[in-house]
């Protein structure tokens, strides 16, 4: 694939969502091409390339994973052991709960364990500190029953990791992971981030305005316990650098049989544009007979993907620093190299038309820790919102993403309760509506997340 070609689509593709910096970089045939657009920042410019640091969001928990399987490969850690054997002050809402969940239902999210706990600012900040509060954090499922993409389950990964090596999880992630791959511009803290080029995060507020994100990687400086699940910068370079290592053979760090594991389905995914089911933390997908490997990511202003294609030798990674469009740019890249240099077209889903009774069953605010999700209907039309909730916003210094507001949802074909965001920032996600044995529905699945339902239409 040419580089003209990539860069003629990334450049146009910024144009048209008014992106300021973009960074796109592809793996074929074991050569590297990449492709930037606009600049690191609005105030203070330099152009975007393949060094530029972006927050990497929750790509980061790819890493943590992986330096969980070398301590699993080293025999320090396993897999199907319960987390207290590692954590034993682990405590959570349920006594049950806290003593079954696995080292694996934490990597496959299935451990039942909500979104995440905010962090306040205050208090101990540190994985320790997380791990302390975890009894504040709702359950909604059984260990195994499901999974449900849980923040707070890589955070406490993270802790694990932390208490098997005697090491702060940052100090211990470089030795296990970050060095030994030679990835010497994924970091974290805005201490090393500062010292090299990175670009500031955007929203567009109300005003139609680019405002620049703040705090800068979706966490506030010191919040160490949210490291593990989402605390990473890095640059195009380093990614398709670490799409190589997940490719190989493991490089001396771990056996290949290990690091390929992480490749392997151990739960399915319903209904989730985010894959069909997780390997340890990859998001497994069907691309028309091919196997890919992903993870996506955001932060405050900032997005990140990274789909690789093992049995083809392929990766793409896509960085961009404005919200909420940065989701809509990264995917547009990945469909587009799929088609280009795989022959890869996404098959496009379409809802069935407007049904009053199935749009009534399903209207009402559902909720996980720190986000409301309202469906309503307009007319004929369902829709869906999600914001973060007003408590929390009010009660923050610090500035937020915008809300996503009502935008329309649509049925897909068949009984199974699954549908489509068809228009706004979350465009093309799909998830589904579960239900309780009498039939009633009780939560809805978004971005691979239970939000249970409080609420019923008045």
């Amino acid at each position: 694939m040419p580089q003209d070609k990539l860069s003629e689509f990334v450049n146009a593709q910024a144009a048209e969502l008014d992106i300021p910096g973009v960074a796109v970089g592809v793996l074929l045939d074991g050569q590297e091409i990449y492709a930037a657009h606009g600049s690191t920042s609005l105030g203070n410019p330099l152009p975007v390339d393949e060094k530029t640091l972006f927050s990497l969001g929750s790509v980061s928990k790819t890493f943590t994973a992986t330096a969980l399987m070398r301590l699993v490969a080293e025999g320090k850690v396993d897999l199907d052991e319960p987390v207290r054997r590692y954590v034993p002050e682990l405590k959570l809402a349920d006594e049950r709960t806290a003593a079954q969940i696995t080292v694996l239902n934490l990597l496959n999210h299935t451990a039942g364990l909500d979104w995440n706990l905010i962090d306040d600012g205050e208090g101990d900040r540190s994985l320790a500190g997380l791990v302390a509060k975890l009894p504040r954090l709702p359950l909604i499922a059984p260990p195994g029953a499901r999974a449900s993409y849980s923040q707070a389950g890589y955070n406490l990964a993270g802790r694990i990791v932390e208490k098997v090596t005697g090491l702060p999880f940052e100090q211990a992630m470089a030795s296990l992971v970050l060095e030994p791959v030679g990835l010497a511009d994924t970091v974290y803290g805005l201490s090393e981030v500062m010292v090299r080029k990175f670009a500031v995060g955007y929203n567009r507020g109300e005003d139609g305005e680019m405002h620049p994100a703040r705090p800068w990687a979706g966490f506030k400086e010191g919040a160490r316990g949210d490291n593990p699940g989402g605390g990473l910068a890095s640059s195009v370079s380093d990614l398709l650098r670490w799409a190589r290592f997940q490719l190989g053979e493991g490089e001396g760090l771990l056996p290949a049989e290990a690091l390929h594991r992480m490749r392997e389905r151990t739960v399915e995914l319903r209904a989730s544009s985010l894959g069909d089911g997780f390997g340890i933390c990859w998001f497994l997908h069907d691309l028309d007979g091919l196997r890919g490997i992903g993870h996506g990511g955001s932060g405050n202003g900032q997005f990140a993907e990274l789909l690789i294609v093992p049995e083809r030798g392929f990766a793409v990674v896509s960085l961009a620093n404005a919200g909420p469009d940065g989701y809509a740019f990264n995917q547009s890249v990945v469909r587009w190299a799929l088609e280009h240099c795989l022959g890869v077209v996404e098959k496009t889903a379409e809802p069935v038309p407007y049904d009053e009774g199935r749009a009534q069953e399903v209207v009402g605010r559902y909720e996980i820790d720190a986000l409301n999700l309202d469906i309503a209907t307009e007319g004929t039309r369902l829709t869906l919102a999600v914001g973060i909730k007003p408590e929390i916003r009010e009660a923050s210094e610090e500035d937020m993403p915008p809300d996503h507001p009502a935008a329309g949802i649509g049925f897909l074909p068949g009984d199974a309760d699954e549908y489509l965001v068809t228009e706004g920032g979350l465009k093309g996600q799909r998830g589904y509506f579960s239900r309780d044995a009498d039939g009633a529905v009780t939560g809805v699945d978004l971005a691979g997340r239970l939000f249970n339902r409080v609420a019923r239409a008045s």
